[in-house]
This record gives C-alpha cells, sequence and structure tokens, in this order.
C-alpha cells in the first residue's frame, strides 16, 4: 500500500529519505566513482594515456546528459518512482557489461549507456526527495541532503570492495574485469532495496505537480534568472569529476599504500554522508546562490591540497573536506529549484541544472586528462580542476533570489 504524502510524519520521511539514497548510491556514488578506483589497473593494462582514462568519464557524462533530457517526459509517461527503479535495473546491468570489453570503444559505449541509466535514477530521486522535502519543510535541507549524501554510501561500499577483489583476481588476464562484476551485483543488491521500499514512497504527486507537458514547463524567463546559479553549476561539473576521476591516481604516483588508498575513499564517502546534516540548515536558509558559492570555493580547496604536499594527513584532509561539501552543492540547486519555483515546475528545474551539470562534467574529465598528459602532469591537472571550482563560485555568487 502505497503511503499518502500527507500523512508522513517526520520518522518516516527519514525512512523514505535513506531508502531514496540507495538510488544515489547506484547512480552516482558506484556508477560513475567507482571508475576512479578502476582507472589506475585499466590504464596500465590497456595502454591508455591520461586523455583516453579521462574520457571514459567524458563518455558517461554525455550518456547523464543525454539521460537527463529524457527524464522529463519519462517521468510523465512512466513516473518518477517506476523510472527510479527500472533505471537503477539497467544501470546494474551496464555496470556488469563493462566487465566483458577490453576494446576502447566498447568500454566508452558502457560507459555512455550506464551515464543514460544513471540519469534516470538521480533525477527521479532528486523530485521525489524534493517532495519528501515539501511534506516535511522544517526538515526539507535534511531530506536532500540524506538522499544525495546516499551516494557516499555508494563509494564507501566501491573503495572496500574494488581494492580486495583486484588484489585476489592479480594473477588473471584483465583482473579489474572482476571489479565490474563486483560492483554490478552491489547495484543489483541496492536495487532490490530501493524497490522493496518504493512500494512505501507517496506515488501520487502533490496537486499540480508535472501533470502534463503544459503544467511541468518552466518559464523560458526563469531560466534565465537561474543563469548565474547555472554557470557555476557547470563550473562545478567542469572541476570536481576531474578530481573524482583522478585523485586516486596521483595518490598512487605519490606513493601512498592501497590500504590508504581505500582509507582515502572510504572516508571521503563517509564525509558524504555526513554532509546531509552538516549543510541542511545552510540549504534551508538561503534562497540565493550564497550557499552553492561558498561550497564551490571550499572544493577548490580541497582539490588543491594533495598537490600542495604528497603528505598522507593532508591527503586525508583533502578526501573529507571534499566529501563532506561536494555533493552538498548537487542538494544547494534543488534546494534553489524548490525555495523560488512552484512545485509544479520543480521536475523541469531539476532537470535544467542537471542538463548544464552534464554539460560540464562532459568537458572536465577529458580536458583534465588532457593537461595531466602535458608538462607537471595529474598535479597541473588537478589545478585546473581547482580553478575551475573558484570560477563556479564567483557566478554562483551573483544568483539572487527570483521574486515570488
Amino acid at each position: 500500500m502505497t503511503t499518502c504524502a500527507a500523512t508522513l510524519t517526520p520518522a518516516q520521511a527519514l525512512r523514505l529519505a535513506l531508502a531514496l539514497s540507495l538510488g544515489a548510491a547506484v547512480s552516482l556514488g558506484i556508477t560513475r566513482f567507482s571508475y576512479g578506483l578502476l582507472l589506475p589497473p585499466m590504464r596500465a593494462d590497456l595502454g591508455w594515456s591520461y586523455t583516453l582514462a579521462g574520457g571514459m568519464n567524458t563518455a558517461n557524462a554525455a550518456g547523464y546528459l543525454l539521460g537527463a533530457l529524457m527524464t522529463p517526459a519519462l517521468m510523465r509517461r512512466f513516473g518518477p518512482l517506476r523510472l527510479l527503479v527500472g533505471g537503477a535495473v539497467w544501470a546494474s546491468l551496464f555496470m556488469a557489461a563493462s566487465g566483458f570489453f577490453t576494446s576502447a570503444p566498447a568500454l566508452l559505449v558502457q560507459r555512455f549507456l550506464a551515464g543514460v541509466a544513471s540519469a534516470w535514477v538521480f533525477v527521479a530521486g532528486g523530485l521525489l526527495a524534493a517532495r519528501l522535502g515539501a511534506q516535511r519543510p522544517e526538515r526539507a535541507g535534511l531530506l536532500l541532503g540524506l538522499y544525495y549524501g546516499g551516494t557516499g554510501f555508494g563509494i564507501t561500499l566501491s573503495a572496500l570492495l574494488v581494492p580486495p577483489v583486484l588484489q585476489a583476481a592479480a594473477g588473471q588476464a584483465h583482473g579489474w574485469a572482476w571489479a565490474w562484476w563486483a560492483l554490478a551485483l552491489a547495484c543489483v543488491a541496492a536495487t532490490a532495496l530501493l524497490a522493496s521500499a518504493a512500494r512505501a514512497m507517496p506515488a501520487d504527486a502533490p496537486a499540480g505537480v508535472a501533470a502534463s507537458p503544459a503544467t511541468a514547463a518552466m518559464p523560458g524567463n526563469a531560466v534565465l534568472r537561474f543563469g548565474w546559479a547555472l554557470a557555476g553549476y557547470a563550473m562545478f561539473g567542469v572541476g570536481y569529476i576531474g578530481y573524482m576521476t583522478f585523485v586516486i591516481a596521483l595518490l598512487r604516483e605519490q606513493g601512498a599504500s592501497p590500504g590508504s588508498i581505500t582509507a582515502f575513499y572510504a572516508l571521503l564517502g563517509v564525509a558524504c554522508v555526513a554532509s546531509a546534516r552538516l549543510w541542511a540548515g545552510l540549504l534551508d536558509r538561503f534562497r540565493g546562490g550564497g550557499p552553492q558559492a561558498m561550497l564551490n570555493a571550499l572544493l577548490g580547496v580541497a582539490t588543491l591540497l594533495p598537490v600542495l604536499s604528497a603528505a598522507w594527513p593532508v591527503a586525508l584532509v583533502s578526501g573529507l573536506l571534499f566529501g563532506a561539501v561536494f555533493l552538498s552543492v548537487v542538494a544547494s540547486t534543488t534546494a534553489l529549484v524548490r525555495h523560488n519555483l512552484p512545485d509544479a515546475q520543480w521536475a523541469t528545474g531539476i532537470s535544467a541544472f542537471t542538463i548544464v551539470f552534464a554539460l560540464g562534467q562532459i568537458v572536465g574529465p577529458t580536458v583534465t586528462g588532457w593537461i595531466s598528459d602535458g608538462a607537471g602532469g595529474l598535479a597541473r591537472g588537478l589545478v585546473a580542476s581547482a580553478v575551475a571550482l573558484w570560477i563556479g563560485a564567483a557566478l554562483a555568487w551573483r544568483q539572487r533570489p527570483l521574486s515570488r
């Protein structure tokens, strides 16, 4: 039986937000960010340049863009709940398929298709989390943060799962394929739990929500008035993905042990989960681009730290700070939409931010990889990522609340 949205208690809303967070764990935490752990062994085995290695996440981001463009129409046809679970199933299948190929074109296709499915999951889950927040406005920031922080569960699981699988398969040809299959099984398990919990989700949209293309459309002037925040979010996409794609490779170049890398990535994921509580008040209080600007600026600092020093404590601070901040930038855009637009336009508003986010992510990995192939290596590539994040902070700072 479906729970009525109007009768949700605070405890029920928290449980549903945690259940939704499994969608974020699949769509980003595993499907996208586990690749940072697999990049070094795949690059060494297959003889890739950093440009091609970054291109794998560019393909994923391009698929994410296509998926985001498709999502509003798919939600009108199937509803967000069915799209959430169906997208998670497809993402799991595409993750498994990545273990069966060694040619770069085939792997690029798999990463692209996984990106399409992950966008369906992430945008549908974000809309459902926003609806939960509308039912419990006093906890809206926390509920959004819990959903997006679910990505941290996927990152931590990947950090704990991938290294031992790689070690166990070390004697086999293309042993990294076993890690893809293990991650696919983790996605299947999370999808099963998500599907079970989805039966308790408020399936019926509140009055006025996206019942038709006409009611769901966001006026063009609203898009233009979000211009500074959209531009800042695009630069966030450029900068953050460079860090998440290449920071493990940099740490390995600096001599970090496998155990240190596991701890680094696992703690980064834990910090993602904790960020839900850390920034909830900020997202609830401010209606403009201030939260996005502040968080982007902090990310730039976190990105630069491992470049400035190869010391392990510095790397650990970088990972903890990055994990505690980066998903809250994503949550800040959903909060911006929720604060400034009527609920009938939330789906299209979230999709608009998702599209510019994807555009930034398309550029970021390949450009960072290209810079890293030149003089200065990965360190210079991460400097470029930090600069992109600071530019994003400056742009977002200019965003003002929309008049009601």
